[in-house]
Protein backbone atom coordinates (compact mmCIF):
# COMPACT_ATOMS: atom_id res chain seq x y z
CA UNK A 1 0.00 0.00 0.00
CA UNK A 2 3.18 2.12 0.06
CA UNK A 3 1.29 4.16 -3.07
CA UNK A 4 -1.37 4.94 -1.51
CA UNK A 5 0.41 6.18 0.94
CA UNK A 6 2.72 8.08 -1.11
CA UNK A 7 -1.02 9.23 -2.69
CA UNK A 8 -2.43 11.23 0.56
CA UNK A 9 1.26 12.60 1.00
CA UNK A 10 0.78 14.39 -2.34
CA UNK A 11 -2.75 14.64 -1.71
CA UNK A 12 -2.00 16.51 1.59
CA UNK A 13 0.74 18.63 -0.10
CA UNK A 14 -1.50 19.80 -2.95
CA UNK A 15 -4.15 20.99 -0.81
CA UNK A 16 -1.75 22.74 1.23
CA UNK A 17 -0.53 24.67 -1.96
CA UNK A 18 -3.59 25.41 -2.99
CA UNK A 19 -4.97 26.40 0.15
CA UNK A 20 -1.87 28.67 1.15
CA UNK A 21 -2.86 30.72 -2.63
CA UNK A 22 -3.08 34.09 -1.51
CA UNK A 23 -6.27 34.47 -3.67
CA UNK A 24 -7.90 31.89 -2.35
CA UNK A 25 -6.91 33.04 1.61
CA UNK A 26 -8.52 35.91 0.77
CA UNK A 27 -11.93 34.21 0.19
CA UNK A 28 -11.25 32.46 3.11
CA UNK A 29 -10.49 35.46 5.57
CA UNK A 30 -13.36 37.51 3.75
CA UNK A 31 -16.14 34.99 4.86
CA UNK A 32 -14.55 33.95 8.01
CA UNK A 33 -12.67 37.26 9.86
CA UNK A 34 -14.67 39.72 10.19
CA UNK A 35 -12.34 42.46 10.62
CA UNK A 36 -12.06 41.86 7.12
CA UNK A 37 -15.77 41.27 5.69
CA UNK A 38 -15.92 44.63 4.43
CA UNK A 39 -12.89 44.49 1.71
CA UNK A 40 -12.64 43.19 -1.26
CA UNK A 41 -10.72 39.94 -2.41
CA UNK A 42 -8.01 41.76 -4.78
CA UNK A 43 -7.33 44.25 -1.64
CA UNK A 44 -6.93 41.34 0.93
CA UNK A 45 -4.92 39.42 -0.75
CA UNK A 46 -2.39 42.14 -2.31
CA UNK A 47 -2.48 44.85 0.81
CA UNK A 48 -3.94 43.31 4.10
CA UNK A 49 -2.03 38.98 3.56
CA UNK A 50 2.16 39.98 4.61
CA UNK A 51 4.57 38.50 2.92
CA UNK A 52 4.58 34.92 1.29
CA UNK A 53 2.57 32.07 3.87
CA UNK A 54 4.49 30.00 5.41
CA UNK A 55 3.16 26.22 3.96
CA UNK A 56 4.03 23.29 6.67
CA UNK A 57 7.48 24.99 7.49
CA UNK A 58 6.58 26.27 11.56
CA UNK A 59 6.40 23.58 14.62
CA UNK A 60 3.31 24.47 16.36
CA UNK A 61 5.15 23.63 19.68
CA UNK A 62 8.38 25.33 21.70
CA UNK A 63 10.14 25.33 24.97
CA UNK A 64 9.63 28.27 26.51
CA UNK A 65 13.59 28.85 26.58
CA UNK A 66 13.37 28.72 22.91
CA UNK A 67 12.84 32.88 21.26
CA UNK A 68 13.17 32.20 17.37
CA UNK A 69 11.61 34.98 14.92
CA UNK A 70 8.31 35.26 14.47
CA UNK A 71 8.77 37.88 11.51
CA UNK A 72 10.33 37.59 8.54
CA UNK A 73 12.15 34.23 7.28
CA UNK A 74 13.11 33.02 10.93
CA UNK A 75 9.42 31.99 11.82
CA UNK A 76 9.90 28.94 13.53
CA UNK A 77 8.52 27.87 16.67
CA UNK A 78 10.76 24.73 17.82
CA UNK A 79 10.71 22.33 20.04
CA UNK A 80 13.81 20.21 21.77
CA UNK A 81 11.89 17.93 24.16
CA UNK A 82 8.15 17.12 21.93
CA UNK A 83 7.93 15.10 18.52
CA UNK A 84 7.35 18.22 16.10
CA UNK A 85 3.97 19.15 14.70
CA UNK A 86 3.78 22.07 12.11
CA UNK A 87 0.78 24.33 11.09
CA UNK A 88 -0.37 23.46 7.77
CA UNK A 89 -0.54 27.43 6.55
CA UNK A 90 0.78 30.50 8.52
CA UNK A 91 1.00 33.80 7.89
CA UNK A 92 0.43 37.22 8.88
CA UNK A 93 -2.30 39.85 7.96
CA UNK A 94 -3.09 43.57 8.81
CA UNK A 95 -5.75 45.92 8.27
CA UNK A 96 -4.32 49.65 7.79
CA UNK A 97 -6.42 52.08 9.56
CA UNK A 98 -6.23 55.86 10.44
CA UNK A 99 -6.13 55.17 13.75
CA UNK A 100 -4.51 52.35 14.55
CA UNK A 101 -3.82 49.03 12.29
CA UNK A 102 -4.95 45.80 13.14
CA UNK A 103 -2.18 43.29 13.25
CA UNK A 104 -3.48 39.41 13.12
CA UNK A 105 -1.83 35.79 12.98
CA UNK A 106 -3.40 33.44 11.02
CA UNK A 107 -3.25 29.69 10.85
CA UNK A 108 -5.00 27.55 8.35
CA UNK A 109 -5.39 23.90 8.97
CA UNK A 110 -6.90 21.52 6.48
CA UNK A 111 -8.53 18.40 8.18
CA UNK A 112 -9.61 14.94 6.14
CA UNK A 113 -10.46 13.22 9.52
CA UNK A 114 -13.07 14.96 11.83
CA UNK A 115 -12.71 12.22 14.37
CA UNK A 116 -9.08 11.56 15.14
CA UNK A 117 -9.51 10.15 18.66
CA UNK A 118 -9.98 13.57 20.21
CA UNK A 119 -11.54 16.87 20.00
CA UNK A 120 -10.43 19.02 17.12
CA UNK A 121 -11.81 22.06 18.74
CA UNK A 122 -9.22 21.60 21.47
CA UNK A 123 -6.81 21.21 19.36
CA UNK A 124 -7.63 24.24 17.20
CA UNK A 125 -7.77 26.27 20.76
CA UNK A 126 -4.26 24.72 21.37
CA UNK A 127 -3.30 26.42 18.55
CA UNK A 128 -4.35 29.66 19.39
CA UNK A 129 -2.64 29.73 22.70
CA UNK A 130 0.62 28.47 20.86
CA UNK A 131 0.48 31.17 18.52
CA UNK A 132 -0.16 33.80 21.09
CA UNK A 133 2.30 32.10 23.45
CA UNK A 134 4.90 32.49 20.42
CA UNK A 135 4.64 36.45 20.55
CA UNK A 136 6.30 37.06 23.08
CA UNK A 137 10.35 38.22 22.55
CA UNK A 138 9.27 38.69 18.63
CA UNK A 139 5.93 40.60 18.84
CA UNK A 140 6.35 41.90 22.23
CA UNK A 141 8.35 41.82 24.98
CA UNK A 142 8.89 42.35 29.00
CA UNK A 143 5.63 43.91 30.36
CA UNK A 144 4.58 45.21 26.77
CA UNK A 145 1.41 43.08 26.47
CA UNK A 146 -0.56 46.03 24.55
CA UNK A 147 1.64 44.76 21.65
CA UNK A 148 -0.41 41.36 21.46
CA UNK A 149 -1.52 40.22 18.25
CA UNK A 150 -5.01 38.53 17.53
CA UNK A 151 -5.20 34.99 16.27
CA UNK A 152 -6.92 33.06 14.01
CA UNK A 153 -6.80 29.36 13.80
CA UNK A 154 -9.19 28.64 10.75
CA UNK A 155 -9.81 24.43 10.00
CA UNK A 156 -11.39 23.23 6.65
CA UNK A 157 -12.66 19.80 7.66
CA UNK A 158 -13.30 18.20 4.16
CA UNK A 159 -15.36 15.03 5.86
CA UNK A 160 -17.31 16.20 9.13
CA UNK A 161 -19.97 14.60 10.61
CA UNK A 162 -23.59 14.90 9.14
CA UNK A 163 -24.54 17.54 11.90
CA UNK A 164 -21.08 19.61 11.00
CA UNK A 165 -21.75 19.84 6.95
CA UNK A 166 -21.76 22.99 5.45
CA UNK A 167 -21.05 25.07 8.40
CA UNK A 168 -19.05 27.35 9.15
CA UNK A 169 -18.76 28.05 13.38
CA UNK A 170 -16.21 30.67 15.32
CA UNK A 171 -15.98 30.69 18.62
CA UNK A 172 -14.53 33.20 20.86
CA UNK A 173 -13.91 34.89 24.44
CA UNK A 174 -16.85 37.44 25.23
CA UNK A 175 -17.14 39.31 28.33
CA UNK A 176 -19.65 38.31 31.31
CA UNK A 177 -20.66 40.83 34.11
CA UNK A 178 -21.12 38.30 36.85
CA UNK A 179 -21.59 41.31 39.22
CA UNK A 180 -21.97 45.36 38.39
CA UNK A 181 -21.58 46.39 34.64
CA UNK A 182 -17.99 47.03 33.90
CA UNK A 183 -16.85 46.99 30.67
CA UNK A 184 -13.37 46.47 28.74
CA UNK A 185 -12.51 46.72 25.29
CA UNK A 186 -12.85 44.25 23.28
CA UNK A 187 -9.37 43.87 21.79
CA UNK A 188 -7.99 43.72 25.44
CA UNK A 189 -9.56 40.06 25.79
CA UNK A 190 -10.78 39.18 22.07
CA UNK A 191 -7.05 37.78 21.17
CA UNK A 192 -8.18 33.70 20.02
CA UNK A 193 -10.18 32.98 17.55
CA UNK A 194 -10.89 29.35 16.37
CA UNK A 195 -13.16 28.28 13.37
CA UNK A 196 -14.42 25.36 11.80
CA UNK A 197 -15.42 25.36 8.12
CA UNK A 198 -17.12 21.93 7.45
CA UNK A 199 -17.82 20.83 4.06
CA UNK A 200 -19.36 17.91 2.71
CA UNK A 201 -20.15 15.15 0.22
CA UNK A 202 -22.34 17.39 -2.26
CA UNK A 203 -20.63 18.28 -5.78
CA UNK A 204 -19.72 21.80 -5.90
CA UNK A 205 -22.16 22.70 -8.60
CA UNK A 206 -24.61 22.36 -6.17
CA UNK A 207 -23.40 24.85 -3.54
CA UNK A 208 -22.70 28.66 -3.90
CA UNK A 209 -20.25 31.04 -1.75
CA UNK A 210 -17.42 30.04 -0.14
CA UNK A 211 -18.20 25.95 0.34
CA UNK A 212 -18.62 26.19 -3.52
CA UNK A 213 -15.05 27.15 -3.62
CA UNK A 214 -13.55 25.32 -1.16
CA UNK A 215 -15.47 22.25 -2.63
CA UNK A 216 -14.23 23.06 -6.14
CA UNK A 217 -10.96 23.12 -5.12
CA UNK A 218 -10.21 20.60 -2.84
CA UNK A 219 -12.52 17.77 -3.17
CA UNK A 220 -14.60 15.93 -5.78
CA UNK A 221 -12.43 16.80 -9.04
CA UNK A 222 -11.70 14.91 -12.00
CA UNK A 223 -9.35 15.47 -14.98
CA UNK A 224 -11.79 17.21 -17.08
CA UNK A 225 -13.14 19.47 -14.49
CA UNK A 226 -10.01 21.30 -14.38
CA UNK A 227 -10.44 24.08 -17.38
CA UNK A 228 -13.92 24.59 -15.52
CA UNK A 229 -12.68 24.74 -11.79
CA UNK A 230 -9.99 27.42 -13.27
CA UNK A 231 -12.72 29.38 -14.95
CA UNK A 232 -14.61 29.78 -12.15
CA UNK A 233 -12.04 30.55 -10.01
CA UNK A 234 -11.06 33.98 -12.32
CA UNK A 235 -14.94 34.42 -12.91
CA UNK A 236 -16.36 33.97 -9.51
CA UNK A 237 -14.23 34.48 -7.03
CA UNK A 238 -11.54 36.98 -8.32
CA UNK A 239 -8.72 34.71 -7.91
CA UNK A 240 -5.64 35.92 -9.70
CA UNK A 241 -4.13 32.65 -11.39
CA UNK A 242 -0.55 31.72 -10.47
CA UNK A 243 1.72 28.74 -12.03
CA UNK A 244 1.56 27.32 -8.67
CA UNK A 245 -2.09 27.31 -8.26
CA UNK A 246 -2.84 25.97 -11.38
CA UNK A 247 -0.31 22.91 -10.71
CA UNK A 248 -1.95 22.89 -7.27
CA UNK A 249 -5.37 22.00 -9.07
CA UNK A 250 -4.14 20.07 -11.64
CA UNK A 251 -2.76 17.71 -9.07
CA UNK A 252 -5.89 17.67 -7.11
CA UNK A 253 -7.82 16.53 -10.15
CA UNK A 254 -5.50 13.84 -11.16
CA UNK A 255 -4.85 12.43 -7.55
CA UNK A 256 -8.65 11.35 -7.65
CA UNK A 257 -8.09 9.45 -10.46
CA UNK A 258 -4.54 8.39 -8.91
CA UNK A 259 -6.56 7.26 -5.73
CA UNK A 260 -9.25 5.18 -7.62
CA UNK A 261 -6.54 3.52 -10.12
CA UNK A 262 -4.31 2.67 -7.01
CA UNK A 263 -7.97 1.31 -5.24
CA UNK A 264 -8.88 -0.75 -7.98
CA UNK A 265 -5.36 -2.60 -8.63
CA UNK A 266 -5.27 -3.15 -4.56
CA UNK A 267 -9.01 -4.65 -4.47
CA UNK A 268 -8.65 -6.95 -7.48
CA UNK A 269 -5.17 -8.09 -5.71
CA UNK A 270 -6.68 -8.98 -3.05
CA UNK A 271 -9.90 -10.10 -4.47
CA UNK A 272 -8.45 -12.55 -6.86
CA UNK A 273 -6.80 -14.25 -3.97
CA UNK A 274 -10.00 -14.66 -2.00
CA UNK A 275 -11.52 -15.89 -5.42
CA UNK A 276 -9.04 -19.12 -5.39
CA UNK A 277 -10.44 -20.16 -2.63
CA UNK A 278 -14.38 -18.62 -2.53
CA UNK A 279 -15.16 -18.03 -5.38
CA UNK A 280 -14.47 -14.96 -7.54
CA UNK A 281 -17.85 -12.92 -6.47
CA UNK A 282 -16.85 -13.39 -2.76
CA UNK A 283 -13.45 -12.40 -3.31
CA UNK A 284 -13.72 -9.37 -5.44
CA UNK A 285 -16.30 -8.71 -2.31
CA UNK A 286 -13.44 -9.19 0.10
CA UNK A 287 -10.93 -7.64 -1.97
CA UNK A 288 -12.95 -4.08 -1.75
CA UNK A 289 -13.42 -4.46 2.21
CA UNK A 290 -9.70 -4.70 2.27
CA UNK A 291 -9.45 -1.52 0.34
CA UNK A 292 -12.08 0.31 2.26
CA UNK A 293 -9.82 -1.07 5.66
CA UNK A 294 -6.42 0.23 3.82
CA UNK A 295 -8.26 3.61 2.84
CA UNK A 296 -9.50 4.21 6.15
CA UNK A 297 -6.31 3.60 7.95
CA UNK A 298 -4.85 6.04 5.65
CA UNK A 299 -6.63 8.60 6.47
CA UNK A 300 -7.92 9.00 2.71
CA UNK A 301 -11.15 11.18 3.09
CA UNK A 302 -14.71 9.25 2.48
CA UNK A 303 -15.86 10.74 -0.87
CA UNK A 304 -12.39 9.45 -2.38
CA UNK A 305 -13.19 5.73 -0.70
CA UNK A 306 -16.86 6.07 -2.07
CA UNK A 307 -15.23 6.51 -5.68
CA UNK A 308 -12.65 4.02 -5.13
CA UNK A 309 -14.61 0.92 -3.89
CA UNK A 310 -17.84 2.04 -5.54
CA UNK A 311 -19.90 1.58 -2.39
CA UNK A 312 -21.87 4.63 -0.38
CA UNK A 313 -20.10 6.45 2.38
CA UNK A 314 -22.54 4.86 5.16
CA UNK A 315 -21.61 1.43 3.94
CA UNK A 316 -17.57 2.31 4.25
CA UNK A 317 -18.65 3.90 7.80
CA UNK A 318 -20.16 0.31 8.79
CA UNK A 319 -16.78 -1.52 7.49
CA UNK A 320 -15.08 0.96 9.69
CA UNK A 321 -16.86 1.17 12.61
CA UNK A 322 -17.43 -3.17 12.71
CA UNK A 323 -13.51 -3.10 12.28
CA UNK A 324 -12.49 -0.50 14.90
CA UNK A 325 -11.03 2.22 12.40
CA UNK A 326 -14.26 4.29 12.87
Amino acid sequence: MHTIEATKKSYDAACKEVLADRYILANILKECVEEFSGESIDYIATVCIQGSPEIGTIPVRADESVRLQLEGLNTEDTSLTEAVVHYDIRFRAILPREERSIKLIINVEAQNNFSPGYSLLKRAMYYCCRLVSAQYGTVFTHSSYDDMEKVYSIWICTNPGAQWEYTITKYAMQECNLIGKAQARPEEYDLIVPIMVCLGKKKYRELQGLFRLLNMVLIHQNRNDRNEVLNELKDHYNVVMTPNLEKGVAQMCNLSEGVYQDGVAYGLEQGLEQGLEQGLEQGLAQGRRETVLALLQEKMPLDLIARVTKLSAEKIQDIGKLNGIL
